[in-house]
């Protein structure tokens, strides 16, 4: 099962446990997440359904770069992290 892990400072907004799913994209793994805490899909997904711009998601490794379709495959092994974007100088 895909592993989602959802970084500490998410917690000062919102609960976002760990969560394990047989999904098989990026897209239908949030769905499982938003499932069991329906205040995550605000908080990471724009009105469009679209990756926040402030919102980062690294599946093993690497760093997602299609935040409109979320379409990126996982596999059984596949470690999800969700955490705010860093900017600024």
């Amino acid at each position: 099962m895909a592993t989602f892990i959802f970084t500490p400072q998410l917690a000062r907004f919102i609960s976002a446990p760990e969560i394990h799913t047989d999904a098989l994209t990026l897209r239908a793994g949030l769905e499982t997440a938003f499932a069991s805490n329906p205040r995550l899909r605000a908080y990471l997904l724009d009105e469009q359904g679209c990756l926040r711009p402030n919102v980062a998601i690294f599946i093993d490794g690497h760093n997602v770069r299609d935040h409109v379709h979320l379409s990126a495959p996982l596999t059984a092994h596949s470690k999800v992290h969700v955490l705010q974007a860093l900017s600024g100088g």
